[in-house]
């Protein structure tokens, strides 16, 4: 049991650093270059594990005001990675096992300010798409114009 707990928390360690690195790409982004690429976001709306996931379902599925969808673009922005600009694919660790990273994007308006852009990286088993390895969130604004 000691061996399974190691590789579980070595294949969580592996996804938290996948998430991140995801995340990290989308803040060295203008604001206006978070984007999602339109065939991508089609591929992604094709499958059934992308929009089954709770932040698809409560803040993209049917967004109701002050939550909108982010437009999408015919083709990634020259600056910007590919990987930026689709909301799901499969990649491989640092371990050499193969993950899910899928992306959601959205406007979202606090009340208290203006329309922000919020992210949601989520990793997962491709072996078991039930299987969530990590989760992480960040929303960005239009000051965010490097």
């Amino acid at each position: 049991s000691g061996s399974a707990a190691l590789a579980r928390a070595s294949r969580i360690s592996t996804a938290a650093a996948l998430a991140n690195k995801q995340m990290e790409a989308y803040r060295g982004l203008r604001y206006d270059n978070i984007v999602f690429a339109t065939s991508e976001w089609n591929s992604a709306l094709a499958d059934s594990t992308y929009t089954a996931d709770t932040v698809y379902t409560q803040n993209m599925e049917s967004p109701v005001t002050p939550k909108g969808l982010v437009p999408t673009v015919t083709l990634c922005p020259t600056n910007v990675p590919t990987a930026a600009c689709d909301p799901s694919y499969t990649t491989t660790g640092a371990d050499n096992r193969s993950y899910r990273v899928d992306t959601y994007l959205y406007f979202d308006t606090p009340t208290s300010g203006g329309q922000l852009k919020t992210i949601t990286v989520v990793v997962r088993n491709t072996s078991d798409l039930t299987r969530t390895f990590a989760r992480m969130s960040s929303t960005f604004d239009p000051s965010t114009s490097a």
